[in-house]
């Protein structure tokens, strides 16, 4: 069997003699591992870093084989991914969400979305927001996506300014008013508002996400986040901090 696709590499770690086994998250096939033969070489290690893009060549007698991997360099990101914190712990935490993925089960849309993330990146002042959309987007392909198109009370699409903690749907204002204590405040741009967010709605944004991630998906599989997200988070915040007087 053969099969070439581009990917965004996600992790890799040694394998014998001077081998690496690469684990990509591929355009149409989705989470992907396979061997580097000499992966471990020095030749190799520029490429096969985190954040980079690949086009791969996949070989295996059959399709159920751990399979060898050809690897040509595409977009060599990960040196100006790892000279920003925020970059470098988003990154972590974004290949580890990503493991979460079946394997070989395609996300093509998650694919786009992580790549066009990866490429803006670097600004601090957007990093936190592309995280949220980021985890808000897995969170749909795990099958856990919110409902914030219409009030869970009235079935309205006005004035939705809630999240339910526990339902994941969104709220308007006079349904939630009496109960607002309890209710997540939904970010704009969680609904495409056309507006850059301010600090306050990314922190918003990410506590949603993060509640709904370790509550449907994590926890339910005795895991937890990785301290890479809260490194993210502070890394995010001293970069978006006004400077002091």
């Amino acid at each position: 069997m053969e099969w070439s696709d581009e990917g965004i590499v996600l992790g890799v770690r040694r394998h014998g003699e001077g081998g690496a086994i690469v684990e990509l998250l591929t355009r149409r096939r989705g989470r992907h591992l396979g061997i580097v033969r000499g992966g471990a070489s020095r030749q190799q290690s520029s490429v096969l870093q985190p954040g980079n893009t690949v086009l791969a060549t996949w070989r295996a007698r059959l399709e159920e084989h751990l399979g060898n991997y050809l690897l040509e360099a595409s977009i060599l990101r990960a040196d100006r991914l790892m000279a920003s914190a925020h970059a470098a712990f988003g990154l972590s935490h974004m290949a580890q969400l990503l493991h979460l993925l079946p394997e070989r089960d395609p996300h093509q849309g998650l694919y786009d979305t992580t790549g066009a993330i990866l490429d803006a990146f670097e600004a601090a002042d957007s990093a936190g927001m592309l995280v949220a959309r980021f985890e808000l987007a897995v969170l749909a392909e795990l099958g856990f996506g919110l409902e914030l198109e219409t009030c869970a009370a009235t079935g309205g699409r006005n004035d939705l300014v809630y999240v339910s903690p526990k339902s994941g749907r969104a709220v308007s204002r006079d349904a939630g008013s009496p109960y607002h204590d309890r209710l997540f405040p939904l970010p704009g741009f969680f609904l495409g508002a056309a507006s850059p967010p301010g600090a306050d709605e990314v922190e918003a944004g990410l506590r949603i996400t993060g509640h709904f991630i370790a509550t449907r998906v994590l926890e339910p599989r005795g895991l937890a986040f990785s301290p890479a997200r809260a490194s993210f988070i502070a890394a995010w915040r001293r970069g978006t901090a006004p400077p002091r007087g």
